[in-house]
């Protein structure tokens, strides 16, 4: 008995869909001639720090400590310090867009403060990634049904799927806005885009299909 005739096509899908995260990181400095001081003004931006972002519970979903550093600033001539220079670098994940852009510049206009992002994500496991990796299986087997019909033949089975390694998570996201500010209190609104992300999935589908007829 003659072996059953496969077919062997690739499916895939693209798909833009808004990210469900917003990352971004903010860094708190100080700087003075006596060591103790540097230490005391880094604590106390920090504890702002912190005491702002507290102000936002239902809009944060992560906010964690990604660096610490203080060290000595040396003059050019020989090894004597000019100055302590420290930061704490803090990396906040936001899942309320609504907020975020008041958020930013709040944090920004605080004393010796730098913030950095939003980077967009999405969520490690989206459903957006399972949904194209369904949209590119279909794609595959209506290819497969055109390529049967084209001989005079119909799908008869499945016989394998094939991830093709290509696709199926966000494309990487470039930085979106960087700030820094000083001074009191601004009167400012900034609006905030969400930048969309691209998912895309490619599958191998091999299927079996019926006797064909065309080249009979």
């Amino acid at each position: 008995m003659a072996e059953q005739p496969l077919v062997s096509v690739r499916g895939e899908a693209i798909r833009e869909v808004p990210p469900e995260l917003a990352v971004f990181s903010v860094t708190v400095s100080a700087r003075d001639k006596d060591r103790r001081t540097t230490l005391t003004r880094l604590t106390e931006r920090a504890a702002e720090l912190r005491s702002a972002l507290d102000d936002y519970p239902d809009a944060i979903e992560h906010r964690e400590t990604t660096g610490v550093q203080v060290h000595p600033e040396l003059k050019r001539s020989g090894e004597r310090i000019s100055a302590y220079v420290g930061g704490v670098t803090t990396t906040v994940t936001v899942t309320d867009f609504s907020v975020l852009g008041e958020l930013l510049l709040r944090l920004a206009n605080q004393e010796q403060t730098a913030v950095s992002g939003p980077w967009w994500q999405l969520r490690p496991g989206s459903t957006a990634g399972a949904a194209v990796r369904k949209a590119a299986i279909a794609d595959a087997l209506n290819r497969a049904r055109e390529y049967a019909d084209a001989v005079g033949a119909r799908v008869d089975r499945l016989v394998e799927i094939l991830d093709d390694g290509t696709g199926g998570g966000p494309q990487p996201m470039m930085r979106a806005v960087a700030l820094s500010a000083r001074g009191p209190e601004m009167d400012l609104n900034l609006d905030i885009d969400p930048q969309q992300q691209t998912v895309q999935a490619a599958v191998i589908v091999r299927v079996a299909i019926t006797e064909p007829t065309a080249l009979q």
